[in-house]
């Protein structure tokens, strides 16, 4: 999460380490530039006079760190904020296309519970699977969205964005799989790219959606499933009276579309929307130029007239981006579309169509307020700032100094293991791995020019804001940028709950 984390982690991190190379400003910079004036290669050059030079220099460190907390918990992020990979100005979008589940509707905890129960008895009962795995249940703590699962070797890990493992998150079953096992397996931590392809394959999680055991569910106890928010009808509607247009293009099937959209929206939902497409099979959808469009009439019957147009208030199935760019003559840059799935319904849309692009990450507004508590925060920046020093003392390799540079880093593998404990016990935050961001940060960051909790983000901006990626320093430039407060288009949390 490059916005969020680099504000705690390389910006907090970056002024701790000024501070430790004697940067004016506080009190705390000028005591470290007085007692690191001397070069490292004059420091004491006995075993006794080592020790006692590197833990001053841990604990000088220390005192700058806590002397910087306060200011760092004065510029906390916004959870309801939008964040931008790429900038991109509202004004020049004409057109809004919108995902349905998990975009436009929300689900409850019971429907993880609800698919995990009937792709369990999908295997006892059509796959021969035995009776008793039905003694396991959902646990809704268990996992993190983006993960990669080995189908070949039937293991969960965690990957970085340069394709290695995160050890210590490697999973067979519930059971952790020691580093070793894992080093042995892959013969070192790197997955290749060729096994980092999404599965795809035919198991019981699909079958659930196909087979209609999920939507019916659904539609027989909608109150219990579905996440009321009158904050969708309230983004659609803002749109609407700013002359914007609207469709919908979704995977799920019209009579479930229909009775959600009524629940969370209301009866006269189509009239928000100019085209409304269900049954899209993305991410065939963007590629496949066969499908026709069909119409749907209000029984649910499909009609097989030959379509011409796609009209307000109908609904429509199959078809292809091809022909919906022919009927509708929307083009590139002035569309923005929806989606909380990457590959679906981002990828393509980036990659081949030039339209602009927001994913939907629910999970953002629960790791940031968890990155806004102060433990959070102390924690990351003494890591950063222990990090510094391990790499700046490094130099010194007699036996004493490599002691107490062992014990920096046993206590900065310990604080590594309890900031992931922070988001998730088995696999840390969705966002980074130890150092590296996630895989899954990768995609988000390359196919979405937008990223936000929920739709309901957008009401705190105005129809023609501008998104202004944050510039966070590469690694070959000066870290004075990360020095800086966030940019005025991503809100901070005080000055939201001013408002």
């Amino acid at each position: 999460m490059a916005s969020a984390a680099a504000a705690v982690a390389r910006g907090a991190g970056a002024r701790a380490a000024a501070a430790l190379r004697g940067g004016c400003g506080t009190a705390a910079r000028r005591r470290s530039r007085a007692s690191l004036a001397r070069p490292l290669c004059t420091a004491p050059g006995t075993a006794p006079d080592m020790k006692l030079y590197l833990w001053e220099r841990y604990r000088e460190a220390k005192r700058s760190t806590e002397e910087l907390v306060p200011s760092i918990m004065s510029n906390l992020l916004n959870p309801d904020a939008i964040f931008s990979n790429n900038e991109m100005s509202l004004s020049d979008i004409e057109i809004y296309g919108f995902d349905y589940d998990y975009t436009l509707v929300f689900y409850s905890k019971h429907l993880h519970t609800l698919i995990f129960n009937a792709a369990r008895d999908l295997l006892i009962n059509e796959h021969r699977y035995p009776v008793e795995i039905r003694k396991y249940e959902y646990d809704p703590d268990f996992a993190i969205r983006g993960l990669h699962y080995d189908v070949q070797r039937a293991v969960l890990m965690k990957i970085d964005a340069f394709h290695y493992i995160q050890l210590g998150t490697v999973y067979r079953g519930l059971s952790v799989v020691p580093d070793e096992e894992v080093i042995e397996m892959y013969e070192g931590s790197h997955v290749p790219l060729e096994q980092m392809s999404d599965f795809y394959g035919k198991d019981s999680i699909r079958d659930v959606h196909i087979k209609g055991i999920m939507y019916r569910a659904i539609e027989a106890d909608i109150e219990k499933y579905i996440c009321y928010a009158e904050q969708t009808r309230a983004v659609l509607a803002k749109l609407a009276d700013h002359g914007k247009k609207m469709f919908l293009i979704t995977n799920s099937p019209s009579s479930f579309v229909d009775k959600g959209m009524r629940y969370i929206v209301g009866k006269d939902w189509r009239d928000l929307f100019d085209v409304v497409i269900v049954q899209a099979e993305k991410p065939n959808f963007f590629n496949d130029k066969r499908r026709p469009f069909r119409k749907v009439n209000e029984k649910g019957v499909l009609l097989w007239d030959k379509i011409h147009k796609l009209q307000k208030g109908q609904i429509y199935k199959q078809g292809n981006l091809y022909e919906f760019l022919k009927l509708t003559g929307w083009r590139g840059s002035k569309v923005l579309y929806f989606g909380d799935h990457i590959y679906s319904d981002l990828a393509d849309l980036t990659l081949k169509h030039g339209w602009r692009t927001g994913a939907i990450i629910p999970e953002l507004r629960s790791e940031l307020k968890i990155m806004n508590t102060e433990q959070y925060i102390q924690t990351m920046t003494w890591l950063q700032t222990l990090t510094g020093l391990l790499e700046q003392m490094q130099v010194h390799r007699d036996a004493v100094s490599q002691m107490v540079l062992q014990e920096w880093k046993k206590e900065r593998k310990e604080m590594r293991e309890m900031t992931k404990g922070f988001f998730n016990a088995q696999f840390g935050s969705l966002f980074r791995t130890d150092q590296n961001p996630t895989y899954f940060l990768r995609r988000l960051s390359r196919f979405a020019d937008i990223y936000m909790a929920s739709l309901s983000c957008l009401l705190n901006y105005d129809v023609s804001h501008t998104f202004y990626p944050r510039r966070t320093p590469l690694q070959h430039e000066l870290p004075a940028w990360s020095d800086r407060p966030p940019a005025a288009g991503l809100p901070l949390l005080q000055e939201a709950q001013a408002k």
